[in-house]
């Protein structure tokens, strides 16, 4: 488990490879001068935070390796938050020649 720090003082947990993929949609919002809001969940907490280009913002990875990198995650969360203006950890979705579990 990783963890997302929003303002320095308030970790979210969040598994390495959610995190890798929200960091990546957050940090392309935000090099566009975007602002957004954030909600995430923790347990039994759920966080919305509102996110600028100067708030400051820490992604700490439990691992030392990388996760490879679902371009259609990447996607999906960026055009739900243009969409409705809150980005939200969704789930994966499956590789497109991958059939869905029964």
């Amino acid at each position: 488990m990783g963890l997302f720090v929003y303002d320095e003082c308030r970790p979210v947990e969040i598994e390495d490879r959610a995190l890798t993929h929200l960091q990546l949609v957050i940090i392309d919002k935000l090099r566009r001068n975007e602002r957004f809001a954030l909600t995430l969940t923790d347990g039994d907490r759920t966080i919305m935070m509102w996110l600028n280009p100067y708030t400051a913002l820490q992604f700490i990875y439990h691992g030392n390796r990388r996760p490879a990198v679902n371009r259609e995650w990447i996607e999906e969360l960026a055009i739900n938050a243009g969409v409705t203006g809150v980005l939200m950890l969704v789930p994966e979705p499956l590789p497109e020649s991958q059939p869905p579990a029964r």
